[in-house]
């Protein structure tokens, strides 16, 4: 099943009204992560009453010079465990290129081999005339465009908290040589225990992009935590057959004190 692939994607979200309008995606400086950040997650599958771990998702951000600028560079990697591989093998690769300065991604490569089936795609951005290079073709594309990483990270620098329940904070992201015009919803302040522990989080939905996994609408939700780093600590969504949950299991080099865990389990 292509459920990490699609995990690595899970903040891919469709066209808001917000009266903030894309000054939370243009500008907004980081305050969440740092250099040596690494999380890790892992992939749970339901059918029934049944939760079984299916795979693992490891996502690092490292300080480098890219073509004389200082980034972020950000990988993200998403396997099947090895009990599910005769049926389905997954081993996807992520990588963004995040100016250190702007948030905005100056390259993204996605490198996916999903059963068999490969997908390669190496994108350059140039931000200041609106311009995406990719390996099939040259594209236009609006200010502040994100790529699937670069978003993720660059919400994570969002302040929730001057959002009420229902907001939606919109944001444009390039995938597969596509514009998408996408939203992150605000829903509120939720205490949940996950399979590492208790944490006040903050819970949003996005609206998905229809793929073969996951139907397109506000289905899916995560749970991030309520201090400053912001980290995903839970995502819960259903697919076509059962549902996956995906929670946070380990993390090292935060760049700020989790405050929002309240015990271990």
């Amino acid at each position: 099943m292509r459920m990490l692939s699609k995990l690595l994607t899970t903040l891919l979200l469709f066209l808001s009204v917000c009266a903030f309008a894309q000054t939370d995606f243009c500008g907004t400086k980081n305050t969440s992560f740092q250099d040596g950040e690494k999380l890790n997650f892992k992939v749970y599958y339901n059918m029934g009453r049944i939760w079984i771990g299916a795979g693992e998702a490891n996502f690092t951000a490292t300080k480098e010079v890219f073509e004389g600028k200082n980034v972020y560079h950000v990988v993200g990697d998403g396997q099947t465990s090895h009990s599910y591989e005769w049926f389905y093998k997954v081993r996807d690769k992520y990588e963004s290129y995040i100016d250190i300065e702007t948030m905005l991604p100056v390259k993204f490569i996605r490198n996916v081999n999903e059963g068999g089936f490969r997908i390669y795609n190496n994108v350059t951005f140039n931000q200041s005339i609106g311009q995406a290079v990719s390996t099939k073709g040259v594209y236009n594309v609006p200010k502040c465009i994100q790529d699937v990483l670069s978003a993720i990270y660059y919400a994570r620098n969002i302040d929730y908290n001057k959002y009420k329940p229902g907001d939606k904070i919109p944001f444009n992201m390039f995938l597969d040589d596509q514009t998408y015009n996408l939203y992150i919803k605000y829903i509120g302040k939720e205490t949940i225990t996950t399979k590492y522990g208790t944490f006040n989080t903050i819970k949003i939905i996005p609206l998905l992009i229809e793929g073969t996994i996951f139907s397109g609408g506000e289905k899916m939700m995560i749970w991030v935590t309520d201090d400053n780093n912001h980290i995903p600590v839970r995502i819960d969504s259903p697919i076509i057959v059962g549902s996956i949950k995906v929670d946070l299991m380990g993390y090292d080099k935060l760049r700020n004190p989790l405050t929002s865990l309240l015990s271990r389990k």
